[in-house]
């Protein structure tokens, strides 16, 4: 222990502390306003769904806190339990270079991470989600579609990590220069080749066959001079009643995807409001904003992982005996959240902001009151609370609060 060990705990126990109390807000929030639908809605959802709503969203705030203490646990058994090392110790024992070690290190950790997680996983979907008749999968493609990701993983992550590696001992100082830049390239390719080489690994996409609806969606796209590749339902339902759409990929490559439970959820007019919901986070530049930021953040956090490597208290002070690049890189991840958690509030603010301009769009080409409705029904089906605690919000919310959203649509363009 020194004074950079203290200082790890400090930020770690504060954070803890700080989502421990934030749920416990958020429970009691939720709990006081359980009784009654609030006004606004008491027309637009049942009191069953509000309920329900109610008893997912508290159901799902305490599961998370359970995997928040759990992982804390392991942070500490792989940082000052010397959990790190003792993987390090096997790897160097097999004779590998520097950067294959390294590799084969990364990839080890990552596994075994991943092994601990399954419980977790699996109580989240066969419990959690399934008590509350959200989860559509059975026990057989949990663990195909988790066999699944580990073989992208892999086949992606090792010739990446391996590269980096190899930047990071033949780059000089400026290492983590070229690694941020390989990272952004690698992050750009990933958003224009997932659509179509990678999803289709987990889920069927079909071409939308509504004529009707195709027609209106692509009147929407042509009046704003957006080109995409198709527009796709995907078989949401194999996993899950919970509905969405999204557009996905970069430049020529990109793609309007519904799940089919949205197709069955909602109206014409109200998926259309959805959608240009969607549309307006590119024609807003949101999309370009986000990668700038998280850009921005990357090549900052990559700096100072370039002083800490040349730090030997870094390493010792989180377990490590042996120093070693990749033994920093894998440091860094894992302690780096305990520190930047106090951040959230920021880029989720951000995020709320977005959504705010993403819904003034969709207001400007289609009817405000179809994507209000489209906006409930979404609420409703997806369990999503209508009284989350203020300050909870504020941290953990990427979307604005339903009655705040709708009362900004509502005031904007009554």
């Amino acid at each position: 222990m020194n004074s950079f060990s203290i200082i790890f705990l400090a930020f770690l126990a504060a954070s803890i502390i700080t989502q421990w109390v934030l749920v416990q807000r958020h429970v009691k929030h939720i709990r006081e306003n359980r009784k009654e639908v609030p006004p606004d809605f008491s027309d637009k959802i049942p009191v069953e769904s509000h309920h329900k709503a109610a008893d997912y969203t508290q159901a799902k705030v305490k599961t998370g806190l359970a995997e928040l203490i759990v992982g804390t646990v392991f942070i500490l058994i792989w940082t000052l339990g010397g959990g790190l090392q003792f993987v390090d110790n096997y790897v160097r024992s097999l004779g590998q270079s520097e950067i294959i070690g390294g590799t084969i290190f990364i990839i080890a950790v990552f596994l075994i991470m991943t092994i601990i997680d399954i419980p977790m996983s699996l109580y989240r979907t066969f419990k959690l989600e399934q008590s509350f008749g959200f989860n559509k999968m059975t026990p057989k493609l949990f663990f195909i579609d988790m066999i699944k990701n580990g073989a992208v993983a892999l086949v992606i992550g090792a010739p990446l990590i391996l590269f980096v590696l190899w930047l990071m001992e033949n780059s000089g100082s400026l290492w983590w220069l070229y690694v941020w830049a390989t990272w952004l390239g690698f992050s750009l390719l990933m958003m224009w080749g997932y659509p179509a080489f990678i999803a289709p690994l987990f889920n069927k996409f079909r071409p939308l066959e509504n004529e009707e609806l195709r027609t209106r969606i692509e009147n929407l796209l042509d009046r704003n001079g957006f080109k995409s590749q198709g527009i796709f339902v995907m078989d949401g339902s194999t996993r899950s009643t919970h509905g969405n759409a999204y557009f996905t990929g970069l430049g020529a490559n990109k793609r309007i995807v519904f799940f089919d439970t949205l197709i069955d959820e909602l109206s014409y007019d109200e998926i259309e409001a959805v959608l240009a919901h969607e549309l307006g986070h590119f024609k807003c530049n949101h999309i370009k904003k986000r990668i700038s930021v998280l850009g921005t953040v990357f090549l900052i956090g990559l700096g100072i992982l370039g002083w800490l490597i040349t730090q030997s208290w870094f390493f010792n002070s989180l377990g490590v005996s042996i120093e070693s690049d990749y033994m920093a890189l894998m440091l860094f991840m894992i302690a780096s959240p305990a520190f930047t958690f106090f951040l959230q509030p920021l880029f989720s603010s951000i995020s709320r902001q977005h959504e705010f301009e993403a819904d003034d769009f969709a207001a400007s080409q289609a009817q405000t009151e179809n994507l209000i409705t489209a906006l409930v029904n979404l609420y409703r089906e997806n369990a999503n609370t209508l009284t989350p605690d203020p300050l909870y919000s504020a941290f953990h919310d990427s979307h604005p609060p339903a009655p705040i959203r709708i009362a900004h649509l509502k005031n904007k363009f009554a």
